[in-house]
């Protein structure tokens, strides 16, 4: 893992693999996690382009969410370097990855359930100085809960408190937001309005990183697809050509080649 140095020298290479002249917005350099005798993420060099949708997927067990939670600074790497936007994130914490235009929404919804909806989204807001009330009233409309703002949180259905969190997420005005599994548990038509919402989204310029299993919602959203497997890189592309790749199918989709 790289060590704290002389910021100058950190810089050179966060601007060389992210921000700058390039149009790569998140990188991975040979970044690993061990866990004990167990690599969980193994040398993963990984990129993203400003402005795609980009979802990462792969059997139980493969390292999504460890890579991710690497990503956001919950997990420590037991070697390489995450760049973002020309920043060297290695070694900062989880708040101030924030701070540099990464938003996080996990599997489950993290809400405030004795809160009501608006009083949820004005929480993020306290650590920006953007206009409140603008930004709320876009926000209600954009995840279509502007007919429950004053409604506590415990009160929505599971789909809406997944939109909520996005929605929270989202009035951070981030760069890159980061989704795992955000339909997990949800209904076909619940399904549907996330990935209505994310290519909405994604249309003003937001890029995306997401964690999902539900194939056929990574082929509604999905510009690219990154496999993992064991820990490391197994292929990247289109969808149709990852879904077309016999070895795919077989460590993923569960077919026999």
């Amino acid at each position: 893992m790289s060590t704290p140095q002389d910021i100058n020298v950190r810089q050179k290479p966060a601007v060389a693999a992210t921000g700058g002249a390039t149009s790569t917005v998140l990188a991975t350099k040979r970044l690993t996690k061990n866990f004990g005798g167990l690599t969980a993420v193994d040398s993963v060099d990984f990129s993203v382009e400003e402005g795609e949708v980009r979802c990462l997927i792969g059997p139980n067990g493969a390292g999504k969410s460890t890579l991710l939670e690497l990503i956001t600074g919950q997990l420590s790497p037991s070697g390489g370097d995450i760049y973002f936007d020309g920043t060297d994130l290695t070694d900062m914490d989880t708040h101030n990855r924030i701070d540099t235009g990464i938003s996080v929404k996990f599997q489950s919804p993290h809400v405030y359930e004795n809160l009501s909806v608006e009083e949820n989204l004005q929480v993020p807001l306290q650590r920006t100085d953007r206009d409140t009330a603008q930004v709320l009233a876009e926000t209600l409309d954009r995840i279509a809960l502007a007919d429950k703002r004053g409604e506590p949180a415990s009160d929505l259905s599971h789909g809406e408190k997944q939109r909520l969190e996005i929605g929270m997420a989202v009035t951070l005005d981030p760069t890159l937001m980061l989704l795992d599994e955000p339909v997990a548990g949800m209904s076909v038509d619940e399904t549907a309005d996330i990935a209505s919402l994310i290519r909405s989204l994604h249309d003003d310029g937001m890029t995306f990183l997401v964690v999902e299993h539900d194939m056929d919602f990574v082929r509604q959203i999905s510009d690219r697809v990154t496999v993992l497997n064991q820990g490391e890189i197994f292929r990247e592309g289109p969808i149709e050509e990852i879904e077309a790749d016999e070895d795919v199918r077989r460590i993923y989709l569960g077919e026999n080649a």
